[in-house]
């Protein structure tokens, strides 16, 4: 490709706030563009949805940061904690993917997130009972942050006391702020979060429990037990992804609706519209933007686009989820649109563990906010809330005025 690259301009918060008009550009430039993201670094951009679909499940495309040619990228992180950080589900492929998933997995079955359902609805009451009285409230900080918070916490094991400190270390290490990274910062954050992860590992080898870390650590797959470095990437994986793309689903998803008077009617009028709902939010605006990213162990012909060994590519769902050719009148927010097979969660072996349990948290804590908080609305105009910049999105407040009471 001759073209110059396009800088996703992260620095701008028009471009945050929407960057929707300039991806619905690069979708119509082509399927495959050259883009640079933050720190300089380019990427290769997939912006189709069929091609994405495709590139989520070609073997030649990595999931492991090894892989890329870019070394900033493992740069990013200091030396002592790249092997233990990096060996998680997220950034591994078959067999290891394969084994660590297969371990992993019981705690996510359907059935076993449905036995939360309880649990995640008493959190959600009593987060709203410190709140109802007030007729104001910041839905994010009162609420849609604190309730994956939790539940995750509560799923793995983590002391109630420790949690505050937990997420006060995970918000700077994946930088959920609107100012500019500190490296020096998030790299304290990395190695906090590298000692802390160890330390809960001890407890609960010497004190085993019900959660899910215990059974993790006497975990057997084929006699292959989980490594110390393992355990450890485990830890920081669940943790950290099994709350702040969460806190985006329903924190992105009530603003959605807050600024589409027209779907949140709808929705109050006939609540068993919610699933739908949900799936909607995840590709209209989800929690991931532009995509997810692979790494190209040989050149790879990707939409007639040769890309090169070693290149960072971007499977751009949120780009992808707004296809016309894939989803009717994709830039409409419709809470009833039918066949809504997104790519917000991925696609093939990497598909989302957590998917499950996001979407009953998503149902849970957004049916419950709207039947709970009569005459919910922003506190200032849509264009007012800031959107947290970089791969992981979502509003970083959500200021709102309700009838108290409720």
């Amino acid at each position: 490709m001759s073209e110059q690259p396009v800088l996703l301009p992260y620095g701008d918060p028009a471009f945050v706030a929407d960057p929707f008009p300039l991806y619905r550009q690069l979708r119509e430039d082509g399927p495959v563009r050259r883009v640079v993201i933050a720190g300089a670094l380019e990427a290769w951009l997939v912006t189709r949805y069929e091609d994405g679909l495709a590139a989520l499940s070609d073997s030649r495309l990595s999931s492991d940061v090894r892989d890329a040619a870019d070394i900033r990228l493992l740069q990013q992180l200091p030396d002592t904690e790249r092997e233990s950080m990096l060996g998680n589900m997220l950034r591994s492929d078959p067999p290891d993917h394969t084994r660590l998933r297969r371990l992993v997995s019981k705690a996510f079955t359907a059935r076993r997130v449905a036995q939360m359902r309880p649990r995640i609805q008493a959190v959600t009451d009593r987060l709203l009972d410190a709140v109802v009285a007030d007729g104001r409230a910041d839905l994010i900080e009162d609420f849609a942050l604190p309730l994956p918070v939790t539940v995750i916490s509560e799923l793995l094991g983590v002391p109630v006391d420790e949690r505050h400190e937990f997420q006060h270390w995970t918000d700077r290490m994946i930088m959920r702020g609107a100012e500019p990274p500190d490296p020096a910062v998030v790299n304290e954050a990395w190695r906090h979060m590298r000692g802390y992860a160890g330390e809960l590992i001890g407890a609960k080898r010497a004190e085993p429990g019900e959660d899910l870390l215990s059974a993790l650590i006497t975990a057997r797959d084929e006699e292959a037990r989980l490594s110390e470095d393992e355990l450890v990437a485990m830890v920081f994986l669940l943790l950290a992804a099994g709350y702040i793309t969460t806190v985006n689903l329903i924190g992105g998803g009530i603003a959605m609706l807050l600024a589409h008077p027209d779907q949140l009617d709808r929705l109050r009028s006939d609540p068993g519209l919610l699933p739908g709902a949900i799936e909607e939010f995840l590709r209209f605006d989800g929690p991931v933007s532009p995509g997810i990213a692979r790494f190209a162990r040989e050149d790879v012909e990707i939409a007639g686009v040769r890309v090169p060994r070693g290149a960072t590519v971007l499977i751009g769902s949120a780009v992808a989820d707004r296809d016309p050719e894939r989803f009717p009148d994709p830039d409409r927010l419709d809470i009833t649109r039918p066949d809504n097979a997104h790519l917000a969660f991925g696609h093939g072996i990497h598909y989302c563990l957590g998917a499950p349990l996001a979407r009953l948290e998503g149902q849970i804590a957004i049916g419950t906010a709207l039947r709970r908080l009569p005459g919910l609305a922003l506190a200032v105009p849509p264009s007012e809330i800031p959107w947290r910049p970089g791969g992981l999105r979502g509003p970083l407040t959500l200021p709102v005025t309700f009838t108290p009471g409720g």
